[in-house]
């Protein structure tokens, strides 16, 4: 069973959230808090927070950031600027009001995968990352281990996703070396590089393990080198 704590200061938002819960048989719920305080006495039985980020005494971002041990974490929220934050934290998910069961169903069943790899591995398994991305009204989660690239076009971003089509979306370089910064490196005024879809490098340009060329731009090439990567 996932134990769960439900935090958000909209009374609506708490009953939504526990509908959603009672139609998930493995999952139940703990505690459901109209505010940051009121969780505290329930923190050490549950498995997962689902928390809201905008509330008027503790935000939920700075709540959860306050935590020592804290259980896994999925943000539900209005705004959906916060992601880039949200993955600092180490949140499973991001979910951008309104959503919908089926997004919700999703974010559990990513949490019970990390727990179940957690139970596998005697409690230490690292949580994979993940970006999310706007595109239109609607929100993509994307590993960041599936992107090959990401390439600048002014404004907006091309993200190259390994086995998909690009994704354009509105956006800067900063917001992908913050949200993962051990995997991204930027090589050209143009590109930023997945570090682990590298296949090969030489002294002006990588090769990607699809077999897309990059040129390793004059000015990035120290960088790159001191990186302990060899252009």
């Amino acid at each position: 069973m996932i134990r769960a704590i439900t935090i958000d200061d909209e009374p609506l938002a708490l009953k939504l959230l526990e509908v959603y819960i009672s139609r998930i048989p493995d999952l139940e719920l703990v505690a459901s808090c109209p505010g940051a305080g009121a969780a505290g006495p329930f923190l050490g039985e549950a498995d997962v927070l689902f928390v809201d980020i905008n509330m008027p005494d503790v935000s939920g971002m700075e709540f959860v950031r306050n935590l020592e041990n804290p259980p896994l974490v999925v943000f539900t929220t209005a705004y959906p600027e916060y992601a880039v934050e949200g993955f600092r934290v180490n949140a499973v998910d991001y979910l951008v009001k309104p959503f919908s069961f089926e997004e919700f169903k999703e974010a559990v069943d990513r949490v019970r995968d990390i727990l179940e790899l957690k139970a596998k591995a005697n409690g230490g398994s690292a949580v994979e990352k993940v970006i999310f991305f706007q595109v239109g009204h609607q929100k993509r989660r994307v590993p960041s281990a599936d992107i090959l690239y990401v390439e600048s076009m002014g404004a907006y971003l091309r993200v190259h996703i390994s086995g998909e089509d690009p994704l354009v979306v509105l956006g800067n370089f900063k917001s992908i070396l913050d949200a993962d910064p051990d995997s991204f490196f930027r090589i050209h005024k143009s590109y930023v590089v997945n570090l682990r879809q590298i296949r090969q490098s030489g002294r002006a340009s990588v090769t990607l393990n699809d077999g897309t060329v990059l040129t390793v731009g004059e000015s990035f090439r120290k960088a790159f080198r001191e990186a302990h990567i060899t252009p």
